[in-house]
């Protein structure tokens, strides 16, 4: 029997779900980045055709190209680092060429051996997602062609998308992932190009759960939309439509919201960042301090052509500057792909957790690693049964050390960290 109080004595809305292993989660989204064309230099002409007064870069003296021995050269230090994140993939970028094809100033194999990098040396750490098709023009998906029109009606990044039916968009999305797909990449979520569903995000929601479900068969999908970077205000993701929680084929939407703004080197690669808006020079404050302080998942952006910054790598720099701040002040992160973040909030806002006299049931649509709750219980030898399989929790030191399968005693609370099955599962002792 467990020692007292026993479970049934207490209520279900002391059993707290925590961060996965008691820390604040880290993620960095990439957007605009795709196999070896800079968006900026071919999508800015296009933009400028719709909104001439708005957009008057002179794209001509930006780098056609961002190289893969940058592309390595990322990855590389991100990996000495442990950071994990999103990087986008556009499959038609700025209407060049196709991922799954060609694209005209490259050679097949130059634009193969790029996406081999992103495939084998990018997705252990990061997600990889389509930022629809184009990121320029709408793209007609029964003939491949763009749309002639050059209007804010017929640009993925303005209006195109807001009246869209959930059907509708799940099929242009579809598209989208088909190109990846057939190019060997594996995508759970998508980057919504400028404002695509801005205003439809219930829709686009619905049809990002389709199409990741109808090309990859994941059932929890996610997409990045929303920046919000007022002091404040919740960050959290966002779960959308979930369904079948009760059956055996549950499935959801996650929203993925960042909180900062893009202060590395701009979406064109003329925009100078400041590392001193993310986390000051000495460590006390910043958008990253404040999202970490609160506890909730400290997700920031850039765009690809700002961290090549034209071959300058001031966006780069910036970026180093602040990883390095944030592992100087804190001990207590956990970098995390946004795959795994939606996976864990999606888990904790469906799993039924039960306090019974001698357990702790819980019944969870979705699977999720390092399931992590503080329980109003004094534990001493707790077992993690699932089925006939027993699993005998490791206690650990300190907070800190909590890890697959471990145990902290916390006072008259002990916090556990599990790996959740889907399914039936129960705490005993």
């Amino acid at each position: 029997m467990l020692s007292t109080p026993a479970f049934s004595q207490a209520n279900e809305q002391v059993v707290e779900v925590l961060n996965p292993r008691g820390r604040v989660p880290v993620s960095f989204i990439i957007d605009d980045s795709t196999a070896l064309v800079n968006l900026a230099y071919y999508g800015i002409p296009q933009f400028k055709e719709v909104f001439p007064d708005k957009y008057k870069q002179d794209w001509r003296k930006l780098p056609r190209e961002i190289p893969d021995s940058f592309v390595l050269e990322f990855l590389e230090w991100c990996d000495s680092k442990g950071v994990k994140g999103k990087y986008s993939m556009v499959p038609y970028p700025a209407c060049t060429g196709w991922l799954n094809r060609f694209i005209p100033g490259w050679s097949k194999k130059e634009l193969e051996d790029s996406i081999r990098i992103i495939r084998e040396l990018a997705q252990p750490n990061w997600d990889i997602h389509s930022e629809m098709i184009s990121h320029t023009r709408v793209i007609d998906i029964k003939t491949g062609l763009p749309f002639p029109e050059a209007t804010p009606d017929f640009m993925e990044n303005w209006e195109w998308s807001q009246k869209k039916s959930a059907d509708e968009l799940g099929e242009y999305i579809a598209y989208s992932l088909n190109i990846l797909k057939e190019a060997g990449l594996y995508c759970e979520g998508v980057t919504t190009p400028g404002g695509f569903g801005h205003r439809n995000i219930p829709n686009l929601a619905k049809g990002t759960q389709y199409a990741v479900r109808e090309v990859y068969g994941a059932n929890i999908a996610h997409f990045f939309r929303d920046v919000i970077t007022e002091p404040g205000k919740s960050v959290q993701p966002q779960i959308f439509h979930p369904m079948g929680l009760d059956g055996d084929d549950p499935s959801c939407s996650v929203h993925i919201i960042a909180c900062t703004g893009d202060w590395f080197g701009g979406w064109d690669g003329l925009t100078p960042g400041n590392p001193d808006r993310f986390i000051s020079p000495d460590l006390s404050e910043g958008r990253l301090v404040e999202v970490i302080e609160s506890g909730e998942p400290a997700i920031f952006i850039c765009h690809w052509p700002g961290i090549y910054y034209n071959g300058e790598k001031l966006g780069f720099d910036i970026f180093k500057t602040v990883v390095n701040r944030l592992h100087e002040k804190y001990d207590h992160l956990i970098w995390m792909k946004l795959s795994e973040i939606s996976r864990y909030w999606a888990a904790k806002a469906s799993t039924k957790i039960t306090l019974q006299e001698d357990t702790i049931e819980f019944n969870a649509p979705f699977t999720t690693d390092l399931f992590t709750l503080r329980i109003p219980i004094q534990l001493s030898n707790p077992l993690f049964r699932v089925g006939k399989t027993e699993l005998k929790l490791r206690q650990v030191q300190s907070e800190k050390d909590l890890d697959h399968g471990t145990w902290y005693p916390m006072g008259n609370n002990a916090i556990i960290c599990i790996d959740l099955p889907k399914g039936i599962s129960s705490l005993e002792q």
